[in-house]
């Protein structure tokens, strides 16, 4: 079974920093890129950030570039979102997915977890 947990969201001060986890398990990491997505309350699910692990290709939005860091650890199948100089307006529920693509649009993931919530306070 494809499974796709996320952690370390939480409430943080605008100018902080939080670490997102996306442990993966159930298929071949190798074979997948894996993508951050966020959606933010009446807003579109948007793409943040995506790796391929097998070579460590990433991806970023212009609203994240120099701020978030996507890396991949093989030996844990897990992939992490650093994320500084957090926003208000990055405030959302974060997923991670992973699909056979590469890219941020949803169309190019085919399984997806059930996010983590992160909220910047202004």
């Amino acid at each position: 079974e494809v499974q796709l947990v996320e952690s370390g969201g939480g409430l943080v001060q605008a100018g902080g920093s939080l670490r997102l986890s996306c442990a993966a398990s159930g298929f071949t990491f190798d074979d997948y890129s894996i993508g951050w997505f966020r959606q933010a309350p009446g807003k579109e699910r948007e793409g943040v950030s995506c790796i391929t692990p097998s070579d460590g290709s990433t991806y970023y939005a212009d609203s994240v570039k120099g701020r978030f860091t996507i890396s991949v650890d093989n030996a844990k199948n897990t992939v992490y979102l650093q994320m500084n100089s957090l926003k208000p307006e990055d405030t959302a529920l974060y997923y991670c997915a992973a699909g056979w693509g590469w890219g941020l649009s949803d169309d190019e993931y085919n399984y997806w977890g059930q996010g983590t919530q992160v909220t910047v306070s202004s």
